[in-house]
Parts: C-alpha cells; structure tokens; sequence
C-alpha cells in the first residue's frame, strides 16, 4: 500500500464531498434529529465506495459510450430532488416540533429513511461526476497505485460522514427552537431546488 498516493486519494476525496449538497444536507437533518445516523452515513460511505471502486476501475468510459444515460438520470434526479425540496418547504412553514436533548423527534422508519437516502445518492448525477468520472480520472495519475487512492478515496467518504452526521449532535440544543429547525428545512428545500434546477439546466 503506497502511503502517500492513499493520503492523496483521501484529501481529493473530502475536497470533493465538503462542499454543501443533497446529500450532505440528508445527512446533517438525520444527524440533528438523531434518526438512524449510522444506518444513513453507512449507506452513503458504502455507496460511496462503490462509485468510486467503479470510476478507478475505468467505468467512466460507459457513460461516454452511452449518451443518453446523462439526461435521464439528469431529470429524474432533479425531479426526486424538487419533490424532496417541496416537502422540506412545507415543513419549513408549519413544523412547529422541535429537537429535544431527551430524544430524537419522531420521524421516518429505517426503510423509509434508507430509501430515500439512496435515492438522494444514486439518482444525483453530481455524485457521479465526482466519484467516478473526477476521482476515476484522478487515480490514473498514479500508475500502479490506483488501488492506495481508491483506498483513501473511500477512507475519506466514510471519515466525513460519519463526522457529519455525529458531529451533528452538538448542534442540537440550538434546534431545540422550532424557529432554527424551520429555518434548516427551510434551508435544505432551497439547496435541493438549487441542484434540481441545476441538473435540469444541464439535461
């Protein structure tokens, strides 16, 4: 195992999940209501994982070979996405629970939150474009060692879930305030739409 290339696979891989968006937004909601976090981040990392085992075993090239994989995925993810932001919305103007330091807030079976997470992550076509296509492109830089960066590629994506997602916790006492926590939905509705309107600009 080459050190180096595996820190450098881990470094490209936070840089590219960091930033805000649908899915890191899914995560921080579970995390702040304390609803299946392990599950969620576990199922985010692994899938993860997947894409990017995927993009640095070459398969960036099917999308190249199959054009029209693109704007299929592009508008049904941003359909998902802009239904996920309509319902976010809703909760924003009439939620008036609150997080309490007792206990999560009722929500949402294991199943019901697993699906839609997966949903979130396989149908946003941004998630492929940084796993397989950037970090698979990436990983040819280091002939030979294409398995040390997927390695820390994938070290990288589960550290930085599960972080945010038990990381979360601390913020709960602020969401102990019905206010601050219609102001996240409110805020996760705008991020979704965002991406909806972005992928569908690009379809």
């Amino acid at each position: 195992m080459d050190l180096p290339v595996l820190f450098t696979g881990m470094t490209v891989s936070l840089g590219l999940i960091v930033a805000i968006g649908a899915q890191n937004a899914f995560v921080l909601r579970q995390g702040l209501r304390g609803e299946h976090v392990l599950a969620v981040c576990l199922a985010c990392a692994v899938s993860d994982a997947v894409l990017i085992v995927l993009g640095v075993a070459g398969f960036g090239g099917v999308a190249a070979a199959l054009p029209w994989i693109d704007p299929v995925m592009r508008v049904g993810g941003a359909a998902y996405l802009a239904w996920f932001g309509v319902r976010s919305f809703r909760s924003a103007l009439t939620s008036t629970g609150a997080l309490t330091a007792t206990g999560p807030a009722q929500g949402r079976g294991l199943r019901q939150t697993l699906i839609a997470c997966l949903a979130i992550t396989w149908l946003n076509p941004h998630v492929y474009l940084d796993t397989v296509v950037l970090l698979g492109t990436v990983s040819t830089q280091f002939p030979g060692a294409e398995i040390s960066f997927a390695v820390g590629a994938i070290i990288g994506s589960f550290l930085f879930f599960f972080s945010l997602g038990i990381g979360a916790g601390w913020l709960r006492p602020l969401f102990a305030r019905p206010s601050a926590w219609r102001a996240l939905e409110g805020v996760i509705a705008i991020v979704m739409w965002a991406i909806a309107l972005k992928l569908l600009m690009g379809a």
